[in-house]
């Protein structure tokens, strides 16, 4: 099954904004929707989702779980998954990612312990992104993993798994999802230490799901043995894509904005804070509890100081990867520029996106330093127009995309249709939005 593709042409065309005002509710978050998707398929039951999110990456764990025997079904805007009881049947071929490192990733821990082979692809990109760091845990918990010199197309025999004791040598929420996933059916139990704690959404789902896990001593413990009942949920609004909005609307002092059933998980929640660092004024207007998620109502303008630098480093990083892009991407506007270090993760994401980020802000006209695992924008800089390389990559597309909207002149983002595999309304909601 598909999602709703919207047809964005292939180059696109950004012109400047006087202000961006407005009010919005996002589409489902793509993090949570994965898991949702997997464990309702895992699960005994029927689970429906409301707001399940609408980018391509969360459709391919759908289809992925339907090829091994959950059923799919969408009912108006919900989604019902019925899942299989805990027993995976041996798809009858590949199961195919798409573009997403987070299924494949997370499904390897799901089917490490079930009964067949079970081989993934994806696209070029998703071939290209390192599989190595989950199977070592795995295969360490007894499972067998084929790669391709370590990357996919991946292969995964399903094996008894025994629980494991594991300190988790990157920060990686799909890392630590796939162990988990094992652990649910391994015998005896499963602890995970992380160095930086990434986000919990898996824990918050297994949870609803009706998992037992505690975390003591910054140790993650799970029993081997569980079993998952399915759960009707709505999946809150997507931090991640709210990122590109909530930076436009620092973009300009008269901006406004209000964002409706936005998920507030606090290991997601500290773009908020750079936000607010950087000058933007939010005031919660509403804030509930579902299924151990944080949702709430948040409107967002920009103080009177205006815009300001940011330096964003060490843990911060890792808790801001999906959002660094698009605060680079505005970074010449501020003040006192933005630094950013500590996150050469970036390079091995859909694209090298610090060599994109670089590319095209120099293609823009800003000074820009790169490094390693980061890069230096100095602050009070002015971007004209320019042709925007987006490699294909979703954020980036959708990142410069912000920056053209203080641009002189307009600006052409190559590879738009990208924003597809996480947000197909993207520039819907841009034109809604900027006030021109």
């Amino acid at each position: 099954m598909s999602s709703s593709h919207s047809t964005v042409p292939a180059s696109r065309i950004i012109q400047p904004a006087r202000s961006f005002r407005g009010s919005l509710a996002l589409p489902g978050d793509k993090s949570i929707s994965h898991r949702y998707a997997m464990l309702a398929g895992f699960a005994s039951g029927t689970s429906r989702f409301s707001n399940f999110s609408t980018g391509a990456d969360p459709h391919s764990s759908l289809a992925c779980m339907e090829a091994m025997g959950a059923k799919v079904e969408t009912e108006g805007r919900t989604i019902a998954v019925t899942g299989t009881g805990g027993k995976l049947s041996q798809p009858d071929s590949d199961l195919n990612c798409g573009n997403s490192g987070s299924t494949m990733r997370m499904l390897a821990g799901l089917v490490a312990a079930q009964q067949g082979t079970f081989r993934f692809t994806g696209d070029e990109s998703l071939t290209a992104r390192p599989m190595e760091r989950i199977r070592k845990p795995l295969e360490s918990m007894g499972a067998k993993i084929a790669l391709v010199n370590g990357h996919a197309p991946m292969t995964v025999i399903g094996s008894e798994l025994q629980g494991i004791e594991f300190d988790s040598p990157i920060a990686s929420a799909q890392v630590k999802t796939a162990v988990l996933f094992a652990g649910l059916q391994a015998s005896g139990s499963t602890s995970i230490a992380e160095p930086v704690r990434t986000r919990d959404h898996s824990e918050h789902a297994l949870r609803a799901f009706g998992a037992e896990l505690q975390r003591r001593d910054d140790r993650l413990h799970m029993m081997g043995g569980q079993t998952l009942q399915a759960i009707d949920a709505t999946v809150p609004g997507d931090m991640s894509s709210a990122a590109f909005f909530l930076c436009a609307s620092l973009l300009f002092e008269d901006s406004n904005l209000v964002l409706d059933a936005l998920g507030m998980n606090p290991t997601r929640a500290s773009l908020l804070d750079v936000i607010t660092a950087m000058g933007g004024n939010i005031k919660m207007l509403d804030v509930q509890e579902q299924h151990g998620e944080m949702i709430g109502t948040i409107q967002v303008n920009r103080g009177r100081g205006g815009l300001r630098g940011i330096d964003i480093s060490g843990q911060l990083s890792a808790q801001l990867i999906d959002e660094l892009p698009v605060i680079a991407a505005i970074a010449p506007f501020t003040a006192g520029g933005v630094r950013i270090r500590d996150a050469k993760e970036l390079r091995v994401k859909e694209s090298d996106r610090i060599a994109l980020v670089v590319k095209n802000l120099r293609a823009m006209g800003a000074e820009v330093t790169e490094h390693e695992d980061g890069l230096d924008v100095p602050g009070g800089q002015r971007l004209h127009g320019g042709t925007v390389d987006s490699g294909m990559d979703h954020r980036i597309a959708m990142a410069f995309s912000i920056a053209a909207l203080r641009a002189e002149g307009d600006t052409e983002i190559h590879g738009a249709e990208a924003s597809s595999i996480s947000f197909p309304e993207f520039f819907t909601y841009l034109d809604e939005l900027a006030v021109r």
